[in-house]
């Protein structure tokens, strides 16, 4: 299945960075200061990985810590982080945050496994004893109102600097490994915050009507995550149909044949039927003007329904899904009866390049302890097993008209839901499971579902699920990314629990 290039890249963190000592020590130690620097470097050289850089270096000073935050605040950062490298005292760098108010996340991270006891003196333990200030800063920080937190474990150094006395080559130790992966979720965290503030979501139609947990106060919306949202209308996408290019449809109808198998009847639902020409031309025509508008609208998602009656705009919404699950395929996150919050859930998802299917529940196997998740589209081919499976519906259950519908299941291993709910209070709410997709059969119907097992059995898990007020709709994403959705919550400042 051939990849498609995204529309829209997410936009890169821009990550804050400076190593923390005592001006104290450089005169009284040699090398140490370069040492130092050393490290500095080599951690600065790992976040170019993960975004923008901007290192102001050695903050060993009160006045140096000024200089910082200012320099921080120029450069519009997202994220800080704040390398411990040696002792220093809580008033060097508490100016730093006074003045710049980019979440900050405090690096402990050790050269060494342990020190070379039998020769190591002062000015080499100052290089190791990293982990000394922290506990002042926590006390520092708290006084001063100023939330962190802490990434804990070994540097990762590939080879051991010339002022080292011990084996400084951590690079494979687990404690490494971990405090690396950490710092990575923390970046991609701040790489969806900077991306959902220069989004803008598109919201077509309306909402499936009487589905009482999908209507949101798009003003609130805005207000939490930065995201813009355009308002579209159905004439909208109808102007766009109307321009569409014989050229665009067959490029699109070439695309559709890359991604899907195109499916016989199917042998158990009698209205799951081959798609016929004109339902697959439609389609592809749909698709084309579906990519126009995001296009020329400079859209990052679509959040869609249209109930009609029998009418030229019903008949659009007919070809709809095809194209919307081409564009998830781009990064345009793309969810159905109006769930602008699951497409938000979703975007999350593919910023951090894990998918994000819209999903709900279908059943319960208690034979096999799963619990079925799918929806007759959106999909998103990043979670497929396999070519995802095109068929013609004569009906679209509890939806006017009939068209082509995405009929696929998850590939088999770790996958994490994420759904984003409103509170009674106004506040959105992440809800995020982690479980292990497996390979059972599902019904050939037309919609999208795989069987998934969760750490309870499904009775059990479900009294969690639903005590947590969910959305009845989901993100269905591969891997297990319960921490870094937590990370992206807790940089948004959006309650979460993790069930």
């Amino acid at each position: 299945m051939v990849q498609l290039k995204k529309i829209k890249e997410p936009k890169k963190a821009r990550i804050g960075f400076y190593s923390a000592g005592l001006n104290a020590y450089w005169e009284q130690f040699d090398g140490l200061y370069e040492c130092l620097k050393g490290y500095n470097r080599f951690i600065e050289k790992r976040l170019t990985e993960f975004g923008e850089v901007y290192n102001f270096g050695l903050v060993d000073t009160e006045e140096k810590g000024r200089q910082a935050g200012e320099y921080f605040n120029t450069n519009n950062v997202d994220i800080v982080f704040s390398h411990a490298a040696t002792y220093y005292t809580s008033a060097c760098v508490l100016p730093v945050h006074q003045i710049n108010n980019a979440p900050v996340i405090i690096l402990n991270l050790q050269p060494a496994p342990e020190m070379a006891y039998e020769t190591t003196g002062t000015d080499r333990w100052l290089a190791q004893c990293v982990g000394c200030s922290i506990p002042e800063i926590s006390n520092a920080f708290n006084r001063a109102g100023i939330p962190f937190r802490a990434v804990n474990g070994l540097l990762g150094l590939c080879e051991t600097p010339a002022f080292a006395k011990a084996d400084e080559v951590t690079y494979d130790r687990p404690e490494a490994v971990k405090a690396w992966k950490e710092i990575e979720e923390w970046c991609m965290a701040a790489t969806v915050k900077r991306t959902l503030q220069h989004a803008r979501f598109g919201f077509l139609g309306g909402y499936y009507s009487g589905m009482l947990d999908m209507y949101s106060d798009l003003t609130m919306l805005q207000a939490q995550t930065g995201m813009n949202v355009d308002i579209l209308e159905m004439s909208d996408l109808g102007a766009y149909l109307d321009a569409v290019k014989e050229k665009e449809v067959t490029d699109k109808r070439h695309q559709i044949e890359g991604f899907f198998e195109i499916s016989g009847d199917s042998p158990s639902d009698p209205i799951a039927r081959k798609p016929t020409e004109q339902q697959l031309a439609w389609a592809a025509k749909v698709a084309a003007a579906q990519e126009r508008m995001v296009r020329d609208r400079d859209l990052d998602s679509v959040s869609y329904y249209y109930h009609g009656r029998e009418d030229y705009f019903e008949e659009i919404q007919s070809g709809f899904i095809v194209g919307f699950s081409l564009l998830n395929a781009q990064g345009i996150a793309c969810s159905g009866e109006g769930d602008i919050k699951t497409a938000l859930a979703m975007k999350i998802a593919d910023i951090c390049n894990k998918g994000g299917s819209f999903c709900e529940i279908v059943a319960a196997d208690f034979n096999r302890d799963t619990i079925i998740l799918g929806h007759d589209g959106p999909f998103h081919f990043a979670i497929s097993k396999g070519r995802p499976i095109l068929r013609g519906m004569g009906v679209y259950h509890g939806k006017r008209g009939s068209g082509v519908s995405v009929e696929a299941k998850v590939r088999p291993g770790a996958v994490t839901t994420l759904g984003i709910t409103q509170t009674g209070d106004g506040r959105l709410k992440f809800n995020i499971s982690e479980g292990e997709a497996i390979d059972a059969p599902i019904l050939l119907n037309g919609n999208t579902s795989t069987h998934i097992r969760f750490a309870e059995k499904p009775a059990e898990y479900m009294d969690k699920w639903f005590a947590q007020a969910p959305t009845h709709h989901l993100a269905l994403s591969i891997g297990h990314n319960a921490a870094l959705f937590a990370k992206v919550a807790q940089l948004m400042d959006i309650p979460y629990a993790i069930f």
